[in-house]
């Protein structure tokens, strides 16, 4: 099954595994009950600096996953959550972004995948 992504705004199901936010701000509107997490990874979230440089601007994604990349790249925090993939038959990543198509988790749902954990990019 694997990882997959989810805004944190939508409900939490069984299905959803195990449940990490993977933002560094808590999300507005947001209870902690009603996230109903397992984890709060901020370190595997960018940068503040990054974050706050591509504010969510489409025409810069590219650079800013790029760079994003990079930082995953360097980062433990990205290397034990493939290794928490392998604890886990499903691994939901949440995160607060509108979009659902860009955004940072899925960039890192694809560098994941990239780096041996199962992902499931059709959820």
């Amino acid at each position: 099954m694997g990882f997959v992504i989810k805004r944190v705004y939508d409900r939490a199901e069984p299905s959803d595994g195990y449940r990490v936010l993977v933002d560094r701000l808590w999300p507005r509107g947001v209870s902690k009950e009603r996230a109903e997490l397992d984890l709060w990874d901020k370190d595997v979230a960018p940068s503040s600096e990054l974050r706050t440089e591509w504010h969510h601007d489409r025409e810069r994604f590219d650079e800013f996953a790029e760079r994003y990349r990079g930082e995953l790249d360097a980062n433990d925090a990205a290397r034990a959550l493939v290794a928490l993939g392998e604890e886990h038959d499903r691994v939901t990543l949440l995160f607060g972004a509108r979009d659902e198509q860009v955004n940072h988790a899925a960039v890192l749902l694809e560098w994941l995948g990239e780096h041996g954990a199962s992902v499931d990019q059709g959820e």
